[in-house]
């Protein structure tokens, strides 16, 4: 069932074997705009086999930028770029989706690589002013400004106007990022937002931001295609965001217009979170029984049979390769070997294809 293709609105995906969004931080000149990393990066993949490729967090504003080296969507003048590497890999047969993100309190960090200090990067040395729901920090962080009642009612057309570029250049799916502490994620949480407006408090008030972000971005998406959102479906503490939480989230999204679940865990706070193999896949499995929705799942699925009983046992509708992805840009070739399936190689590679021994 992994090569199986899946059906979602109007877009037929290849296979459930999809490429998470991951940041390369390899933007140059802080201007958002895609390079020719991006290009090579995610067109290896295409050529790799992966169904559906996510386009890493790409900010919907200058100021929700995890780092200078983000992508964006934030003006028109980033469109031709991201258009160039949407439709070189779409050629090659993936379906191509981008993660729309702001990361409030979490922005203006310095890039996750090795040549870089962890941490806040200062504005005074090019980083740039954060935001969160209230003015409290990030633990190790710079702390925000807090975003009044009237930039909070600003966002969902940030997010729609991005969605809106994302349409020009190409993408089949936007992915709503609000999950891992970034602000969407920051105002579902009762430990980051402790707003009494109506932009917090209950469960009501603090969901109605996602809610209208959600509204905003069908308002102007095509209604062929998809719209999934990433969230965390727990923050692995008692007093936080939860499981039955999530669930209940997900039935008002879906509603909207949500078409897929992408489940991840954490990242709001510091924490222990007991890592394992598939050790998110659980969370998906629920999410999926609990509400009928299609669910992807995430997080150490590394071995072809491993995502296979995943898939095949319904625990989610697709899974996706991370890091393992990093290592081996054509990982659904070898799952393809290993599981006995016959799929053809990009022509160009051909005479590499992995051959079963006689």
């Amino acid at each position: 069932m992994l090569f199986d293709p899946i059906q979602i609105r109007g877009q037929e995906i290849r296979n459930r074997i999809w490429l998470p969004p991951m940041c390369q931080y390899q933007v140059e000149g802080g201007d958002g705009r895609a390079g020719d990393w991006h290009l090579v990066h995610y067109g290896a993949r295409a050529a790799g086999g992966f169904g559906l490729i996510v386009v890493e967090a790409t900010a919907v504003a200058a100021q929700g930028r995890i780092t200078v080296g983000d992508l964006g969507l934030w003006e028109d003048g980033q469109i031709d770029r991201l258009a160039r590497l949407v439709d070189f890999s779409q050629r090659r047969g993936s379906t191509m989706a981008v993660q729309l993100a702001h990361a409030g309190r979490k922005g203006s960090v310095w890039p996750d690589l090795p040549q870089f200090p962890r941490g806040s990067q200062p504005v005074d040395q090019g980083g740039h002013t954060t935001w969160g729901p209230t003015a409290e920090p990030f633990p190790g962080l710079a702390a925000p400004r807090s975003l009044s009642a009237e930039q909070v009612a600003a966002l969902p057309d940030q997010f729609a106007q991005a969605a809106r570029r994302a349409d020009l250049a190409g993408f089949d799916v936007v992915e709503l990022h609000a999950a891992h502490g970034y602000l969407l994620h920051q105002f579902l949480s009762p430990l980051s937002n402790g707003r009494q407006d109506q932009w917090g408090g209950d469960f009501e008030g603090r969901t109605r931001l996602l809610r209208q972000v959600v509204e905003s971005v069908r308002r102007v998406w095509p209604e062929r295609k998809p719209v999934f959102v990433r969230l965390s479906a727990t923050e692995w503490t008692d007093d936080g965001w939860s499981l039955d939480d999530t669930i209940a989230l997900v039935e008002r999204l879906t509603p909207l217009g949500v078409d897929l679940i992408d489940v991840s865990t954490g990242g709001n706070l510091i924490t222990r979170i007991p890592t394992a193999p598939g050790y998110q896949v659980r969370f998906a499995s629920q999410i999926k029984r609990a509400t009928g929705a299609l669910t992807a799942a995430v997080g150490l699925i590394t071995e072809p049979a491993q995502a296979e009983q995943i898939v095949q046992s319904g625990q989610a509708d697709a899974v996706l390769i991370g890091r393992a992805a990093l290592r081996e840009p054509a990982w659904p070739e070898r799952a393809a070997l290993d599981l006995g399936v016959d799929t053809p190689m990009a022509p160009p590679y051909h005479r590499g294809a992995l051959r079963r021994p006689a």
